[in-house]
Order: structure tokens, then C-alpha cells, then sequence
């Protein structure tokens, strides 16, 4: 992932000999989960906060939220805001993610739900802000697949041929403007054959269930992360750069995504027991993305947090670990004592795809938008005191 924080060991050589790149990452884990209860205690806790935004309008706005993230940090690779000190990267970062959501939730639910009624904020449920929301699904897998598995192809080989020779190749936001205009036609068509009628108030016969459609493309999403990131873009790389590997990746995310999914499906119901199950129902379908946002989280911190150390193939261990480890704390605990969330089934709570993409979305915008602010100093200063 090109929004990364500088690794660990590149904070200081004397800090990474002792250590310093894993207390970095905990300590980095530490203000993330603090700040993420503290926020959520604040806007979304049935019982604490003062406004009634569970589970919707939040999670729509959250979602909403990491796909501007994707774009301006991914595609963009915050281009304007690099130019910016910190702190005031960081706030420009948060305060235009904010606007960003907060907008186009209001958008969709008050200005496109008065139009067409499969928007409308006042649907049951808040199912309308979902109907808008459940775009983003599509989106963190085609914009962020033609980040860290296409490596920006073709719009770098494309807009720098354009460049007269001895010029300056093409350099953002161009690059990043380019992929978001051009694949969000394939990602809006995604998004209108799968998603939308999973939801629609007029579809009678959707090729799929929104169940369905959350923990199938969520799969995807999870291939996509494992093999772009933790992976090193690995298979996909071996087939050569540019097209090839785009086209490699394209196809194999879709399948290992498809795998994923099969294996999440029995791996949920165990993990969920056989009371629990039975209880859900066809719900146990959308339980691979529950699971994959788990996963996803640990994969984007690993990298972030941890300046992605180790081997890819432990990485892809290690973080599937914590991610199995994690969604059971949540559902058998955390959701309930800790969040405040209802009962879903009989010893369960909560819904992983708000608070665990909470805790995914303050990782983005406090370890890469404020670079994790204040912390390396910390390290530098504790390593010199020991001397």
C-alpha cells in the first residue's frame, strides 16, 4: 500500500536494534484503540452517545469516510496534503474525511432517498443510508486492487508517454484522478448488478441476498489486502508487471476471493457454535465479511503500525491469527460489555463491519494522516535515556 508510515526501523537504526519497531507498532495500537473508543463512546454507543446515529447513519458515514481515505491516500497518495507540516496534515486529513462522509450521507439519504426511495434515510432501519453505502463494498476492491496489485497501470505508463522527452513523467493527483474517473465505471456496474437490487425496495428476483453480497465481496476485499500488501503483491507479480500482472490479479482476486469465501462460510459456523447458527440463518452468509474485516484490520495495521516486518507468509499467519482471535473477543465479549451493541444471537453481539472498520479507519487516519504524531519521538527520546 503506497499510505504507509515510514517503517519502524527507518525511525531511528539505534531504535530498531532494540526492539523499538514492535513497541512503535503497540504503541501505535494503543492510541488507535483509545482514540476509537473515545470517538465511539462519543457518536455511536446506544448507550453513551447523545445522538441516535447506531447502527445507521454511522456505519454508512463510516464507510463512506475510508473510501475517501482510499482516495485521496491510496489513488491520490495525498497529494496537496504531503506539502503540509504535521499536525495540520493530519487535521486537514480528518477534518476533510469528515466533511466528506458526513456529506454524502446526507446526500444520498436526504437529496437522492427524496427521488428514488431505496435511499431514503427514512427507510426502516436506516436501510436507505445502507442501500448508498453498500457502493463502498465495490469500491474497496477495484480502487484499492488497482493500487497495490496494479500499481497504478496504466495511468503511470499512459501519462507519462504523453510527456515530451526530458520532461517530468506524470505525478499526482493526476494519477490518482485518473483511476478513481475510470474505475468507478466498472465498480458502479458492480454495484448495480450485484448490490443494489440485494436492497432495492423493487427487485423481486436479485441474483443474490445482501447477506451474500456483503460476505462474497468482502472476500474479495480480504484477497486483495492479503495479496497486495501482506504478500508483497505475490502471486500476481510473478506474471511480469503492467498488463499481465493486472489482468493475473483481476482474475485470481476474484477466485481466491471466491475461495475465501467458501472457507469463511464452515469457518464462521464453528467459530459461531450450532445454537448461534441456526439462530442467524441465511444472516451466517454475510459472516466471511465479518470475519474478513477482522483480518483486513490486522493486515492494514501490520503494515502500518509495524512497518510491515516479518515474511509475507508469516505476516498472512500472524495477522490471520489475531483476526480469528479478535472476532471472537468482539462477539463473545467486546460488543456487548464494552460497545454497548445488541444481541444478535444467543451469546453474541454486535456487528464487526461498524467498530472493527472504526478501529480500520482511525489506523489510516492516525498512523499515516498524522503519521503517528508524537510517538517516534517518544522512542527516539526513551532509546537515548537508556544510554
Amino acid at each position: 500500500m503506497t499510505a504507509t508510515v515510514v517503517p519502524a526501523q527507518d525511525v531511528s537504526p539505534e531504535v530498531s536494534r532494540r526492539g523499538g519497531w514492535f513497541a512503535f507498532g503497540v504503541a501505535n495500537l494503543v492510541v488507535v484503540v483509545a482514540v476509537s473508543l473515545a470517538s465511539w463512546y462519543l457518536l455511536a454507543d446506544p448507550t453513551t452517545s447523545p445522538w441516535n446515529f447506531y447502527p445507521l447513519p454511522f456505519n454508512a458515514a463510516l464507510f463512506w469516510a475510508i473510501l475517501f481515505i482510499v482516495f485521496i491516500g491510496f489513488d491520490c497518495e495525498f497529494a496537496g496534503f504531503d506539502k503540509l507540516g504535521q499536525p495540520w496534515r493530519g487535521f486537514a486529513i480528518l477534518g476533510s474525511t469528515g466533511v466528506f462522509a458526513v456529506a454524502v450521507t446526507w446526500l444520498l439519504g436526504s437529496g437522492v432517498g427524496s427521488l428514488f426511495p431505496d435511499f431514503a434515510g427514512t427507510r426502516d432501519g436506516g436501510l436507505g443510508y445502507f442501500a448508498g453505502a453498500l457502493f463502498v463494498l465495490f469500491g474497496f476492491a477495484t480502487w484499492v486492487m488497482v493500487v497495490l496489485n496494479w500499481q497504478h497501470w496504466p495511468w503511470t505508463a499512459l501519462l507519462s508517454r504523453g510527456h515530451s522527452a526530458g520532461s517530468a513523467p506524470a505525478k499526482q493527483p493526476l494519477i490518482g484522478l485518473c483511476e478513481i474517473a475510470f474505475v468507478s465505471v466498472p465498480t458502479l456496474a458492480l454495484y448495480f448488478v450485484f448490490g443494489l437490487p440485494s436492497v432495492s425496495l423493487s427487485a423481486t428476483n436479485p441474483l443474490m441476498t445482501v447477506d451474500t453480497v456483503l460476505g462474497w465481496f468482502y472476500s474479495m476485499v480480504v484477497a486483495v489486502i492479503l495479496t497486495g500488501q501482506t504478500l508483497d503483491n505475490w502471486p500476481w507479480k510473478l506474471f511480469g508487471g503492467g498488463g499481465k500482472t493486472a489482468l493475473a490479479a483481476t482474475v485470481g482476486n476474484v477466485l481466491l476471493g471466491t475461495a475465501i469465501y467458501f472457507l469463511m462460510v464452515p469457518l464462521a459456523k464453528l467459530l459461531l457454535g450450532s445454537g448461534a447458527t441456526d439462530e442467524l440463518g441465511g444472516v451466517v452468509n454475510q459472516f466471511p465479511a465479518q470475519i474478513g474485516v477482522c483480518w483486513a484490520f490486522w493486515m492494514i495495521f501490520w503494515a502500518n503500525g509495524f512497518g510491515n516486518r516479518c515474511a509475507p507468509a508469516v505476516r498472512a499467519v500472524l495477522t490471520f491469527v489475531l483476526a480469528l482471535g479478535t472476532f471472537v473477543l468482539y462477539y463473545r465479549f467486546g460488543a456487548e460489555h464494552i460497545l454497548h451493541e445488541p444481541e444478535i444471537a444467543t451469546g453474541l453481539s454486535g456487528n464487526a463491519l461498524g467498530f472493527v472498520d472504526w478501529l480500520v479507519l482511525w489506523t489510516l487516519i492516525y498512523v499515516v494522516g498524522f503519521q503517528s504524531l508524537g510517538l517516534r519521538r517518544l522512542l527516539q527520546d526513551g532509546v537515548s535515556a537508556g544510554h
